[in-house]
C-alpha cells in the first residue's frame, strides 16, 4: 500500500493566547508633573472667574 508522507503536516498543539503587557507606569516624575498640571487647573478652575468678572468690569467702567 502506498502511503503519501508528502501530506501537509499536523497544525501544533494548542496554546492559550499569552496575555498582553501590563499597562505602563507613571515614572515618579511623570507623577509630579501631573500632579503640578492638575493643581494649576483647580487654582485656575477657581481665580479665573474672578479675573474674568474684573475685566468685564473694567471695560464697562470704559464705556460709562
Amino acid at each position: 500500500m502506498f502511503v503519501d508522507f508528502r501530506d501537509v503536516p499536523p497544525p501544533p498543539p494548542w496554546q492559550p493566547p499569552k496575555r498582553p503587557d501590563p499597562r505602563p507606569q507613571l515614572t515618579p516624575r511623570q507623577q509630579n508633573a501631573l500632579a503640578a498640571i492638575i493643581g494649576v487647573n483647580v487654582l485656575l478652575l477657581l481665580v479665573a472667574p474672578i479675573g474674568g468678572a474684573t475685566v468685564i468690569q473694567a471695560i464697562g467702567a470704559l464705556f460709562r
